[in-house]
């Protein structure tokens, strides 16, 4: 979030080699330390979070990536172009679970090279891989990568990107003002996919462990089958979206995106009338505990740390009695479950290309690096209060209240969208140079 303006500040005056190198170098560096986080005699701890936060700074490049592929490309190819982006980010959510747990076949133990005191094993693997592919990435970035604007009509031009005499003319059409109304109002929807999905991602684990009484490893392998094919499912969304915007639109396609994930949370809404099973081991003294004041702060994982009784080996599974709803509100049913997850994985995906091409065709060709550095932090920024949200409204109010809240706000996202729907267009043809 703090890291994507900056790096695409940078972009917008410099060869966007030199970020696009710079973070991935910061990438390799932070993995590299992740996996010497145990030679250190003290203070791991702070060594680890160190490293975790400059993995995050420099993965801050994702607005560099998205402005290059703005200016790269003409009007009609910019739809293209992002949704291969998108299905290839997609590829590597999926593939890096994978990865993960091939390495678990190292096992914990794994082999030691002394010389270097370098850990090879289950824990360390998966970073020393990922620095891998950054020094691939570097080494792709200097031989094959090269610096190339076009304007809207996919005429070449002049660029301070350009490093030299490069061939081209310079781009008259870049004369006026961006609306900013539709650029706030992009962003603002671009928060809201993206912390509907993180609410989605997060709430998978406890809401099946607590409907269907599954145990905590039922849960994350269950629902990393059901993610895996959700991503499958996004990538050939991303593959139909190129064909159907070229007849459609890409404001309809975010529209009918939208309408797919409202659908998709409110079939989430509980609505039988069969109650979860609960964790009856909770109950002392035939009373049922009341959630007091300073529970109501405490995330999912500390309260159900708080229900395992320290005599007691079995990890209990059902709707834990600390969270009072569980007595009176319904199950979400398996069906309605997988249901949800079918919609939301074909609502989301559509939303999120369509979000970044509009966005980058109102932006138009001005230099799109601080600007795409916006959108990458409010995205950021809403993958950081996704799972607050899911900590405290779904664990102390219900999924009846999660689900409705999520329902309120992607209507009103739609209503956000029906105000600007008009504004959201290309700068070109607001300026009259391109017909729509």
């Amino acid at each position: 979030m703090v890291a994507s303006p900056l790096f695409g500040l940078w972009s917008n005056y410099r060869p966007r080699r030199e970020p696009l190198v710079v973070s991935t170098v910061i990438s390799v560096a932070a993995n590299c330390l992740y996996a010497y986080v145990h030679v250190p005699h003290s203070h791991n701890k702070y060594y680890m979070l160190i490293a975790r936060a400059l993995v995050g700074f420099g993965a801050g490049n994702v607005a560099v990536v998205r402005s290059y592929i703005a200016g790269a490309t003409s009007l009609t190819e910019r739809t293209s172009a992002m949704a291969n982006t998108s299905a290839c980010q997609a590829v590597g959510f999926i593939l890096g679970p994978v990865f993960q747990t091939c390495f678990t076949l190292i096992g914990e133990e794994g082999v030691t090279w002394e010389l270097v005191r370098l850990q090879l094993n289950m824990y360390t693997a998966p970073v020393l891989f990922g620095a891998l592919l950054g020094v691939i990435n570097i080494i792709l970035i200097f031989a094959v990568f090269r610096e190339h604007r076009v304007d809207d009509m996919g005429r070449q031009c002049r660029s301070i990107n350009f490093e030299g005499e490069e061939s081209g003319v310079l781009d008259q059409d870049a004369e006026g003002n961006i609306d900013q109304v539709a650029v706030v109002a992009v962003n603002f929807l671009f928060f809201v996919i993206l912390f509907v999905f993180a609410v989605f991602e997060t709430i998978a684990t406890p809401l099946t462990m607590d409907m269907y009484s599954w145990t905590r490893k039922e849960a994350v392998l269950y629902n990393g089958i059901i993610l895996g094919v959700v991503g499958v499912e996004s990538v050939v969304v991303f593959m139909v979206v190129k064909t159907l915007s070229k007849k459609t639109g890409e404001r309809a396609i975010l529209h009918g995106g939208l309408l797919i994930v409202l659908v998709g949370f409110f079939i989430l809404l509980p609505w039988g009338k069969k109650l979860p099973n609960i964790q009856w081991q909770e109950i002392k003294n035939n009373s049922i505990p009341r959630t007091t004041f300073s529970e109501m702060f405490m995330p999912f994982w500390s309260l159900q740390a708080m229900q395992l009784p320290s005599n007691h080996t079995a990890e209990p599974t059902g709707c834990p009695v600390s969270q009072s709803w569980c007595l009176n509100t319904p199950m979400i049913y398996l069906a309605q479950y997988i249901s949800s997850d079918i919609l939301i994985g074909l609502g989301y995906p559509v939303c999120n290309v369509m979000s970044y091409t509009l966005y980058s065709k109102i932006l138009g060709p001005k230099p799109q690096g601080v600007y795409m550095g916006w959108l990458t932090a409010s995205g950021s920024g809403a993958r950081i209060l996704g799972p607050v949200f899911v900590s405290q409204i779904y664990t102390h109010l219900g999924p009846r209240w999660a689900f409705s809240l999520i329902c309120g706000i992607v209507v009103l996202s739609l209503l956000v969208l029906e105000i600007v729907y008009k504004r959201l267009i290309a700068f070109s043809v607001r300026y009259g140079r391109m017909e729509e």
